[in-house]
């Protein structure tokens, strides 16, 4: 990651759809980024480089029925396009990870591209579904259908 980039807590004043509208201009995830924005149960943070946004995560806490430990469904995740392959991706991912682990989540599932975040240790799972199958319980923002490819 290049110098001078910052990562912090991601703040109402961040312009969150202007990033997931250049970094996804074929899909519409501005109103899943609105939906997390400011939920307790969601931890959300950004790159910038200097006052730019540079890039966001957000981590939904939620559960897997019949499991007692601590679940976080990770997404979206974008960087701006002029900041790709630099890093920020990942630095984001690991930052949100390693407060995870802070507060205890033992267990981190992703819904996106399998190259990219098998590069960070993501395997697929068969032992939990989508919560159209009633197994991944979810915050509201996550139960639209489309979001899941069904």
């Amino acid at each position: 990651m290049q110098p001078g980039v910052v990562i912090r807590p991601a703040a109402e004043t961040d312009d969150l759809a202007a990033l997931y509208a250049a970094a996804f201009p074929r899909e519409d995830l501005v109103p899943l980024v609105r939906a997390l924005a400011g939920r307790g149960d969601v931890l959300s943070i950004v790159a910038l480089a200097g006052d730019d946004l540079a890039g966001h995560v957000a981590f939904t806490r939620c559960r897997v029925t019949g499991r007692a430990d601590s679940v976080a469904l990770l997404g979206p995740l974008a960087v701006a396009p002029a900041r790709q392959r630099q890093g920020i991706g990942g630095a984001l991912l690991r930052e949100g990870l390693r407060r995870l682990a802070a507060e205890g989540v033992a267990r981190v599932l992703v819904l996106g591209d399998p190259a990219y975040y098998g590069r960070f240790g993501f395997r697929p799972d068969a032992a939990v579904a989508p919560p159209i199958a009633g197994t991944l319980d979810v915050p509201a923002p996550w139960r639209d259908r489309a979001l899941w490819g069904a």
